[in-house]
C-alpha cells in the first residue's frame, strides 16, 4: 500500500528531521566478451531488499514539493488529532464559512447551477481562461465599481482563489526576484514564492493602527527585484478594512517604487464595520493591479472552486512586460475550474438578493463583537481592535500571565487536548504569541468556545490580577 507522508511525520519539535537516503552504488565497468557492461562495486555490508531496490532505481522527489507546506493545513491536521473525549469540537480554525450549516449559499446560485446541469450543455471543456459567458459576468460585475470598463478578455477564472494567487505569483517569478508579502497574512503567498524561487521580503501590519501597512518599512524593502507587492484587504488574518485614503498611499507608494500590486480581495464587500471596502483597481491609473477574488467566501461557496484574476491595467504595463502573456500559457497548462460552476456564475452574481448579503453581513457582524468582548475579560488575552471585515479576529496571548504555555502553538494544542475548541496558533501567519479565531459560528457555538477557553485560561494561569492592560 502506497501511502502520502505528513510533513508532521518527518519533524520534531518543530525542527527539521533530515532523513538520510540509501547511498547510491557508483557501478565499475567491465569487459565482458568484448562488451563493456556495468556491475556495482562488492561490497561486505549486506543490503536489504528495499535497499538493493533504492540502488538500482532512480527515484527521488522533486526538492521544491518537499519543502513546501501549507502551515494552515498541517497545524489543523495536527491539532485535530487528539481532542477530548468528554466535550464535542468546536473549531474555530478553518476559514469556511459553511462549516456549521447556517450560512448557505444563496438560492439564485442552486437555481443556476440546477439549470446548468440539466441543459446537458457544461459537460464539455471550455476555454482555458474560462467560458467567455463567465469571464464576461466577473467583468460586468466588477466594473461597475471601478474607474475602468473591464471585458472578458481582462477575466481568467482559475480553480479557487488560491489558484489565481499561484498563478499571479508565477506569472511574475523571474530570476533573482522577491516580492512584498504581508506579516501577518496568508501563508499561502510564502508557500507559492518559495515553490517558485522568488525570494519573500516581509512588511508589518501594524495593530495599534488598525493593521494598516507599515508604508515606511515598504520602502526600505522594495529594490530593483521587487516584482510585486501583496496587499490582503479585507485581512485574512486580521479582519481589517482598509480606508480609502490608505489604500490610495500604498497606489502611490507602489507607483513611486515603480512595483505592481497583487490585491487579494477574496473577502470583497464582507465589511461590517464603519469603513467601506474599496477595490485596489480604483487606483489602477497609478499603479497595474492583479486582483484575486472568487465565490467561496461572499457568495458561500467553497467547494465550488471557482475564482478569478483581474488584469486591472489601461496602462498596458503588464503586457509589454508579458505578464498577461505569461497568465495565458499558465492557465493553458492548467486544469480549469468546473464547467458547472463557471456556469452558474452569471445567475449567481446577477441574481443574488441584497437580503442575502445583509443576513450574511449581521450573523458576523455579530460573532465578531461577542469575541471581541470575550477577550476583553480573559486574564492573558488581549485585543486592541475590533474586527471590521472577513471574518477573522486576531488576540494576542501574554505567556507570562500562564504558568506551564510558552508559545501561542502550545496554547492551541493544549487547548485542543483539554477543551476541543480548535483555533491557529499565529505562528502560521508570521505572527508567534497570536491566535487567529474564526467568528463565521453560530453564537451558542461560540459562546460555548469562549466559556471553554475562558476556564482554559483560568487553569493555566499564574495568580496575577487581570488589570485589562493591553500588551502595546
Amino acid at each position: 500500500m502506497v501511502t502520502f507522508v505528513s510533513h508532521k511525520a518527518i519533524q520534531e519539535n518543530g525542527n527539521a528531521l533530515v532523513l538520510p537516503l540509501p547511498e547510491k552504488k557508483v557501478p565499475q565497468s567491465q569487459l565482458v566478451n568484448g562488451d563493456q557492461v556495468h556491475k556495482f562495486p562488492l561490497t561486505t555490508e549486506v543490503l536489504s531488499e528495499e535497499a538493493k531496490l533504492d540502488a538500482e532505481w532512480n527515484v527521488q522527489a522533486c526538492p521544491a514539493a518537499i519543502e513546501s507546506t501549507n502551515p494552515i493545513r498541517e497545524l489543523l491536521e495536527s491539532l485535530c488529532v487528539v481532542s477530548s473525549k468528554k466535550k464535542e469540537k468546536i473549531s474555530l480554525a478553518q476559514g469556511d464559512p459553511t462549516a456549521f450549516g447556517h450560512l448557505k449559499v444563496p438560492d439564485a446560485a442552486v437555481e443556476a447551477m440546477v439549470a446548468a446541469t440539466k441543459s446537458y450543455m457544461c459537460n464539455g471543456y471550455t476555454h482555458s481562461a474560462g467560458s467567455y459567458e463567465c469571464r464576461k459576468a466577473v467583468a460586468d460585475y466588477h466594473s461597475s465599481s471601478l474607474p475602468l470598463k473591464l471585458t472578458a478578455d481582462d477575466i481568467g477564472i482559475t480553480v479557487g482563489c488560491s489558484q489565481a494567487i499561484q498563478l499571479c505569483i508565477a506569472a511574475l517569478a523571474t530570476p533573482g526576484s522577491n516580492m512584498l508579502i504581508p506579516r501577518p497574512g496568508f501563508p499561502i503567498y510564502e508557500t507559492f514564492c518559495k515553490y517558485y524561487g522568488v525570494a519573500c521580503r516581509f512588511y508589518d501590519l501594524l495593530p495599534e493602527r488598525d493593521w494598516e501597512v507599515d508604508l515606511d518599512q515598504i520602502v526600505s524593502l522594495a529594490d530593483s527585484n521587487t516584482v510585486a507587492w501583496i496587499v490582503c484587504n479585507p485581512s485574512n488574518p486580521c479582519g481589517s478594512v482598509y480606508k480609502y485614503q490608505h489604500l490610495r498611499k500604498i497606489a502611490n507608494t507602489a507607483e513611486k517604487l515603480k512595483v505592481p500590486l497583487i490585491s487579494d480581495e477574496i473577502y470583497a464587500n464582507m465589511v461590517f464595520g464603519a469603513t467601506e471596502f474599496t477595490p485596489m483597481a480604483a487606483f489602477s491609473m497609478e499603479v497595474p493591479v492583479l486582483t484575486v477574488g472568487g465565490i467561496s467566501k461572499r457568495w458561500l461557496a467553497p467547494g465550488w472552486r471557482l475564482g478569478w484574476i483581474i488584469i486591472a491595467d489601461p496602462k498596458g504595463i503588464l503586457s509589454r512586460g508579458k505578464v498577461v502573456e505569461a497568465l495565458t500559457r499558465l492557465m493553458q497548462m492548467t486544469i480549469g475550474t468546473s464547467t458547472l460552476s463557471q456556469a452558474a456564475v452569471s445567475g449567481m452574481l446577477l441574481n443574488t438578493p441584497s437580503s442575502f448579503f445583509e443576513n450574511t453581513i449581521n450573523s458576523l457582524k455579530a460573532g465578531a463583537e461577542f469575541c471581541f468582548e470575550r477577550v476583553q475579560h480573559i486574564k492573558g488575552l488581549y485585543c486592541l481592535t475590533k474586527p471590521q471585515g472577513a471574518m477573522y479576529i486576531m488576540v494576542r496571548i501574554d505567556p507570562a500571565v500562564f504558568t506551564d504555555i510558552r508559545s501561542d502553538v502550545e496554547f492551541a494544542s493544549l487547548l485542543v487536548e483539554e477543551e476541543s475548541v480548535v483555533v491557529l496558533p499565529g505562528t502560521a501567519f508570521g505572527t508567534p504569541n497570536w491566535l487567529r479565531i474564526v467568528f463565521a459560528t453560530p453564537l451558542p457555538q461560540l459562546e460555548e468556545a469562549w466559556d471553554r477557553i475562558d476556564l482554559f485560561c483560568l487553569h493555566h494561569s499564574a495568580a496575577i490580577p487581570h488589570s485589562g492592560t493591553q500588551l502595546y
